[in-house]
Formats: structure tokens, sequence, C-alpha cells
């Protein structure tokens, strides 16, 4: 191990990635210098598919790129395990599933220095290939489909709740005690959330670039947001607020709708609210999916764009729900299969 260490420590958690890894670490090698050599700790989730060999052939050609065994497979405990053994004064968090803009590192370490914040990242922009994928990227950039937050506006540069990812000093991620490892979602939004409660700032600026790879299919997208609402309610607990109020609308506008058609077979009034309600949100949905096609000069996903946004309110919300029952009740502990990652 070199008696010099590295700048910057790159922490990335990956869990059968075999199709993405080698485009990944090619990508990270490819990164503009940023006054210092970095190194690369990828925390392997006991992948299955040939990700963890592909990964030994690609250190054994790099002595920048560590392999760290994360035997718990979520990705708190994989960022964890790479942040005890990052070398780095400055830790960048990556993800596999995402392009960055050659200038990325440099990008986050300049403007760590510049703003004086405790983290920073960039707006969160996405990168689709086929017509499902595209559909799902023009609404995760619309607010109808998930809150107004800023991190969400492409063009927004400032103070913020939360980014993407991170970039921080390595002093700041152990004072904080790291990610916490109860959580398999939401984990960014909770550290982000204990670094404003301790009088932290996260600036978000738009040149720091990177493109996020939505889920390929319908049933993967209500999976993974399903298990957002879900940990939502772990990290509501914990903190005994939400961090935005906007977390809740969908549970409760699922939990509405749920009354509403349980009590419709009995009630004329409720059947006609429910229709009401019903009606005003596909107008909604189909104003909102207008006005995303229309920014991304992008027609021909429309047709697709209600079913998109009805499965990341309903699935939120449902996994809200769920959590609450969980989280909230005598058991007051998550539900195993809550544990798996999904994709």
């Amino acid at each position: 191990m070199s008696t010099n260490p590295p700048r910057v420590s790159v922490i990335v958690p990956c869990r059968n990635e075999r199709d993405f890894i080698a485009q990944f670490v090619a990508d990270a090698w490819a990164q503009d210098p940023i006054g210092g050599r970095f190194e690369l700790l990828i925390a392997d989730g006991c992948s299955t598919d040939g990700t963890r060999e592909l990964l030994e052939q690609l250190a054994a050609g790099d002595s920048r790129l560590t392999i760290i065994d994360n035997p718990a497979g979520t990705v708190s405990a994989g960022l964890n395990a790479a942040l005890a053994l990052a070398r780095g004064e400055i830790v960048v968090r990556m993800d596999v599933h995402t392009s960055y803009a050659a200038d990325y590192l440099a990008r986050c370490v300049a403007t760590l220095e510049a703003t004086g914040a405790d983290n920073v990242g960039g707006p969160a922009r996405t990168r689709a290939t086929g017509y499902v994928p595209r559909a799902i990227a023009l609404a995760y950039g619309s607010a109808f489909a998930v809150g107004g937050a800023r991190f969400h506006d492409p063009g927004f540069r400032g103070f913020v709740d939360t980014v993407p990812y991170g970039c921080w000093r390595r002093d700041t991620l152990a004072a904080l005690g790291g990610f916490d490892e109860e959580l398999v979602r939401n984990q960014d939004d909770e550290l982000n959330l204990r670094l404003r409660r301790q009088g932290g700032r996260i600036w978000q600026d738009p040149e720091i670039r990177s493109w996020y790879h939505p889920r390929a299919s319908l049933a993967g997208l209500f999976r993974q947001y399903f298990q957002y609402g879900y940990w939502k309610v772990r990290v509501i607990r914990k903190h005994r607020m939400p961090a935005s109020w906007r977390h809740l609308v969908p549970g409760a506008a699922v939990a509405l709708g749920l009354v509403l058609a349980l009590l419709a077979p009995f009630s004329m009034a409720a059947l006609a609210a429910l229709a009401a309600a019903t009606a005003v949100w596909l107008a909604m949905a189909i104003v909102a999916g207008m006005a995303a096609c229309r920014r991304a000069r992008d027609w021909l996903p429309l047709p697709l764009l209600p079913p998109v946004f009805a499965i990341y309110h309903v699935a939120y919300g449902l996994g809200f729900l769920k959590g609450m029952l969980d989280f909230g009740g005598r058991r007051r502990a998550p539900d195993p299969a809550m544990a798996e990652l999904t994709r």
C-alpha cells in the first residue's frame, strides 16, 4: 500500500452488476485529474452472477481498485464497509447504474472547497434507452410524480435538502457515524437529514453532471417505489418528523382511495367522491405527461405516462402504509421481505 494516500476515495456499493460493472470502472478511470490520486473502493454484496470474478480481474490490473466484502448485501452496509477503508480526505459516493461526466469528481471536489458546504452534488438527471425506461425517466423528472424537491431541477444552484450520491470530507461522514445500516432504502436522504439537523449544509451545482439509468420495467419500478415508501416510515419514526411533508402525501392519498373504494358499493357519495378524485388525478396526469414530453421533445412515451405516474404514487403510498403497520404497530420491526434489494 502506498505511503502517499489518495486525496479522494470513491465508494461504491454493488451486487449482481456483471452487465454494468466493467463499463462503470472504465468510466471511473476516465475521470479528469483532480489534483491528486483517487482510489476506487467497491463493496460487493455477495454477487452470484459473476460480478465478483469480473471485479477481481479488473483489480488485478490496477492497484487503485479495492474490492470489499459486504456480507449484509445492503447499500448502507456496503458504503460503511468502503468508508472504513477509505484513505482519502474527501469521499465521493458513486453508483454503478449511473453515467458520469468526465469532470464529475473534479467538479465535486472544487465545489466542496469553494462553497464550504458539508455535502455537494449535482441535480438528478436521467438517461434511458427503450420505450418503458424513457417513460419512467420522463416521469422521474416531473414534479407530479416525485414532488417538487429542488434536486430534480437540473438548473438549480444553491442549498438543498439532499442531492444524489454526495461528496463529503471524510471527517464529516465519520462525525455523522456513517450510513444507517438498518435502512435498505432512503439511506442517502436519512444521512442528509441527520447532517442538516446538526447544522450542516448541502449544496447543489448543476455543473456536477451525472445521469441515472432508471428501471427497465414497470414491475421493477413498482418494487423500487414500494420499498422507498416502506423505508421512509422508518426514517420518519427514527427522527420523529418527516424530512418534507410531501413524503406523506402518497400514503394519505392511497389510504383515502382505499377507504372510498371500500365504501363505494354502499354509498353513492363515496362512489361519486372516488370517481371525481380519479377524474381529477387522470386530468393532472395527462397535463403533467404532456409537459414532461414537451420539455424532453419526446412525445412517443406519452400514452404510457399516466400508468407510470400511477405506479410512482400508488407503489410509494402502499409501501408507506405497510411501513406504518410494521414500524408503528406492535411488532415495530421491518418485514424481512423488505430487506431484499430489487432492481
